[in-house]
């Protein structure tokens, strides 16, 4: 397979691989910490996994200058992504930081940074638990 040129990549594409890996690491943090019956794990799952939640997550990191510059530069392209869509149960600012974490997160997967990735992931659903 061809080497892919991550930061080339459009956003959007980065959010498609960040929404499906931030999915899979709330599914085992949620297995993990006993919760097994189908119906739970999925109300629980959408509580990480929605716009909101991952917006508020994307602002706090930004208001406590918690990113690097050059995953900044990944959100600021992800929020700037124009998708032609807006989810029907969100506003477009609210999906718009969405996306940019999404985008962050599949930049930081396909980009291998998977010490970074873990570290932001696991603060991400510490937040979520925290504040909701």
């Amino acid at each position: 397979m061809p080497e892919l040129d991550v930061k080339q990549m459009k956003s959007l594409t980065l959010a498609y691989m960040g929404d499906a890996i931030y999915e899979i690491y709330v599914r085992h943090h949620l297995i993990q910490s006993g919760k097994v019956k189908p119906n739970h794990l999925h109300q629980s799952a959408v509580s990480f996994v929605s716009a909101k939640s991952q917006a508020r997550v994307i602002r706090d990191w930004l208001e406590k200058g918690e990113l690097t510059e050059e995953e900044e530069a990944v959100v600021r392209r992800g929020r700037n992504a124009k998708s032609g869509t807006v989810p029907k149960n969100t506003d477009v600012q609210t999906y718009r930081y969405s996306t940019a974490f999404e985008a962050l997160i599949g930049y930081l997967y396909l980009q291998e940074e998977t010490k970074r990735l873990e570290i932001l992931i696991e603060r991400a659903i510490q937040f979520v638990e925290e504040r909701g």
